[in-house]
């Protein structure tokens, strides 16, 4: 069994009980333990310049008592521990990842603002955690578009060719083989392509639509080759598409198991970590649970 934990972030909303269950058919399928963990957040005047106060009585913690009681019955062999912490969750839960195989937790909690489709918590995680973190949604989010895919269950991955990440495809491919489940791998393209000689004077694109998608395809084809090779019972769908990536990777997640995405590499002049513009979008209109994978160290 790997020592590694699945963690579950909890606050006893509906939301973070949905991101438990799925954490805990995660940690089965990696044979590894469950740490459930629930951050009792400072009110904003109580003591703002603390991270981290007490570790208090996880037997004492109700939200802990009701997961307790959850998983009693569906448990069984899986190993589990609860963990209850003060302070502010957006600050802790990326921390917690620094020694954990995944980070799961709901869209939003208990707290801000209820109209809002992704709460601070899962922004803050999904952006500096250091392992990969899911994000799961709440039901019932509406897709108007949809993109073709064969039947049986899916994890959809977005293939950026140029800035590929090795690291996301491995996490991708990891947990289609995992689930059993065929990987969609969405490669958008910009199109039409256009360039300006003038002022108010656009030039025809010198290649065509066709050419373009072949060549998406064909570097798609060759990122995708070494994790081909140690996936090889994993069946791959390659869709070379124009248009936005994140409008077509929230098409593909109606009715996909996973939508796969990588976080930005930090560069020189913006050394912060960041979601970037599609992994932020993916995850306020995705249908399904969402997992944001760091980025691969550099080479040295």
């Amino acid at each position: 069994m790997s020592t590694a934990p699945v963690i579950a972030a909890v606050d006893g909303s509906d939301d973070s009980l949905r991101a438990l269950d799925w954490a805990v058919a995660a940690a089965r399928q990696r044979g590894a333990p469950l740490r459930v963990v629930h951050v009792r957040q400072y009110a904003a005047w109580g003591q703002p310049d603390v991270l981290v106060a007490a570790e208090p009585d996880a037997a004492g913690d109700p939200v802990l008592d009701e997961v307790r009681e959850r998983l009693r019955a569906v448990a069984g062999t899986l190993a589990v521990e609860y963990v209850a912490l003060e302070g502010a969750p957006a600050a802790l839960l990326p921390e917690l990842g620094a020694d954990a195989l995944l980070l799961v937790l709901g869209s939003r909690g208990r707290g801000g603002f209820t109209g809002l489709l992704l709460g601070s918590n899962g922004i803050a995680a999904a952006r500096d955690a250091g392992c990969p973190v899911v994000v799961v949604p709440r039901p019932g989010r509406e897709v108007h578009e949809e993109l073709p895919a064969e039947p049986g269950p899916r994890v959809v991955v977005g293939l950026d060719v140029d800035n590929p990440d090795g690291a996301t495809l491995a996490f991708a491919y990891a947990e289609a083989a995992w689930r059993g489940a065929r990987l969609q791998v969405i490669a958008g393209y910009p199109w039409p392509v256009q360039s300006w000689i003038a002022v108010g004077s656009l030039v025809p694109p010198a290649v065509d639509q066709g050419e373009i998608e072949r060549e998406t395809r064909t570097l798609a084809e060759g990122f995708l080759a070494p994790h081909l090779k140690d996936h090889p019972n994993v069946g791959t769908q390659i869709l070379a598409l124009p248009g936005d990536a994140a409008g077509l990777l929230v098409a593909a997640s109606k009715g996909a198991e996973l939508v796969v995405v990588g976080r930005h590499r930090r560069r020189l002049l913006a050394p912060a970590r960041m979601l970037g513009s599609v992994t932020h979008a993916v995850l306020l209109h995705a249908a399904c649970p969402v997992a944001v994978v760091p980025p691969s160290p550099p080479e040295q």
